[in-house]
Formats: structure tokens, sequence, C-alpha cells
């Protein structure tokens, strides 16, 4: 599969885990009222393991190769992904004061790009 065909099918996957997300943000933040900083822990964690299968089985088709190994290796991708977006969201947030949805929404793209990266070069890597 080339790049071209991986990227289009992480967008899809990661738009349907931007719909959990927000979904899990938005109940959380409006419903269930918990603050910003829990939703967005909750909502990230919630579209992890729904990231973790597509990924290997659609997008990077990984499917032979040790699960344990990816799957360390997914959740380092995740933490690290997570880590940027997180303090993007803080700064966006606290420092420039901006609307906490928006923040919110564009920690998504931060999060997609670092994710999409590691997963690539590091958890699904073709290997010899």
């Amino acid at each position: 599969m080339n790049n071209s065909q991986q990227l289009i099918r992480f967008i899809i996957i990661g738009t349907s885990n931007a719909l959990i997300t927000a979904v899990v943000v938005w109940l959380m933040m409006d419903i269930l009222n918990f603050n910003y900083l829990a939703s967005n822990i909750t909502g990230y964690v919630a579209a992890l393991l729904n990231n973790f299968f597509w990924s290997k089985f659609w997008v990077f088709s990984s499917g032979k190769g040790n699960y344990f190994r990816q799957a360390l290796l997914f959740l380092v991708a995740f933490l690290a992904a997570y880590g940027a977006q997180f303090l993007c969201l803080l700064a966006m947030v606290e420092l420039f004061g901006w609307n906490e949805y928006v923040s919110q929404f564009l920690g998504l793209f931060i999060y997609g790009a670092v994710n999409f990266i590691m997963n690539k070069k590091v958890t699904f890597r073709k290997r010899n």
C-alpha cells in the first residue's frame, strides 16, 4: 500500500476517533459537568482502543506481528501524540485564553499528525 492510501485510511479512522473523542468530551463537559482536562483525558483514552485495531489491520495492514510489542509501541506513540496535544491545549486555554471547545478541536490536528508519524515510522514499520 502506498503512502497516499495509508494517509487517506488514517484520516478516515482519525475522523472516527475525533468523533468518539468529541462526543465523550462533550458528554463529560456539558452533561456530567467534568472540567475540560478530565474530559480531554477520557475522550482520548476512549478512542485509543478503536484506533489500535483499525491502525493495525486496515491503515498499516500489520495483521501479523507481535501484538504485545505493537501494543506497547502504540501506547508510546499515543503518549507522545497525546502529550503534544495536551501541552498545546493547556497553552491555548491557560496562556492565550482561547475557548476550551475550539482548543480541544485544534488539539485533534496536533494529536493526529504526531500519531500518524510515530505509528508509521515506529509501531507498524515494516521489518526486514
